[in-house]
């Protein structure tokens, strides 16, 4: 009888630990692939994480911005691959740029992107945005509605964005949906 006991035991803990890995399994395959890429972001017309933040020069920078537009682009040293999207953000005027990193702003500077801001954000802020995978770009209006938001990988990927974020949002765009995410973060 002892011996059924422990059978039965070792078989359902076998079969729990199997149940766990299908459901990580389950997860993993969610969470990756170009799918999950478009999930990104926060969509258009989103109300966008309200933050202040010290840049590297010891200013303190707001989202949403003053200006009519605010670039948040997403990155790390990692940029430095990307010499197309250096290029699109060099060439960018009329709008308030700023790079957010996960931490510390490593070699970003050395790119040669000018007076863009770098700010030392955090993984809290990260998935305030809902941003995973880097260098993503997020368009923000003075009013914090997100108006455009995207992987970059090319300077023509940030133009199209900027022309996408200067459509005015449509009346069936929602201003503001509910949102189940954090909403600020410092």
């Amino acid at each position: 009888m002892t011996a059924a006991v422990i059978g039965f035991v070792v078989i359902a803990g076998i079969l729990c630990v199997t149940a766990v890995f299908a459901l990580l399994g389950v997860g993993q395959i969610a969470l990756s692939g170009a799918d999950a890429i478009e999930r990104d972001g926060l969509p258009r017309g989103q109300r966008a994480p309200r933050w202040s933040l010290t840049d590297s020069t010891g200013i303190i920078r707001n989202s949403p911005s003053d200006r009519p537009l605010q670039l948040i682009v997403f990155a790390d040293h990692s940029l430095k691959s990307f010499p197309s999207v250096v290029a699109g953000l060099r060439e960018l005027s009329g709008i308030e740029v700023v790079i957010l990193t996960r931490g510390q702003s490593g070699g970003i500077g050395q790119l040669g992107l000018g007076d863009i801001p770098v700010l030392a954000g955090s993984a809290a802020l990260y998935g305030a945005y809902n941003v995973r995978v880097m260098p993503f770009a997020i368009f923000v209006d003075s009013a914090g509605l997100v108006r455009a938001s995207s992987l970059v990988n090319h300077d023509w990927q940030i133009a199209k964005l900027r022309q996408v974020a200067a459509i005015p949002l449509d009346a069936d765009e929602p201003a503001d949906p509910p949102r189940s995410r954090v909403t600020s973060a410092v």
